[in-house]
């Protein structure tokens, strides 16, 4: 995992252990889109910069905070944005 559950805890700012199966499962998810914009093939490869780890934060933190009414499409635009220079060229 390129953030750790305790590490995403405290940027959330939860101090609590009820939500943390969710959170888990959202940094998961917000791994696999930064993969999917990066057209990375493994968790490995986002490891390598620090401005993939914020975009994994931020995703889950979109993720966790917008639950009900989250708009996936205008994440996805933020996210590419962000990465857009850590991306591969090709599919």
């Amino acid at each position: 995992m390129v953030v750790t559950l305790g590490e995403m805890k405290q940027y959330l700012r939860v101090d609590y252990e009820d939500d943390d199966q969710l959170i888990t499962g959202f940094i998961a998810s917000a791994e696999q889109l930064c993969r999917d914009v990066l057209r990375a093939d493994e968790t490995a490869d986002l490891e390598k910069d620090e401005t993939v780890k914020i975009a994994v934060l931020y995703a889950t933190a979109y993720f966790y905070e917008h639950r009900e009414e989250a708009d996936h499409r205008a994440l996805n635009l933020t996210l590419r944005a962000l990465l857009f220079g850590h991306r591969k060229e090709g599919f």
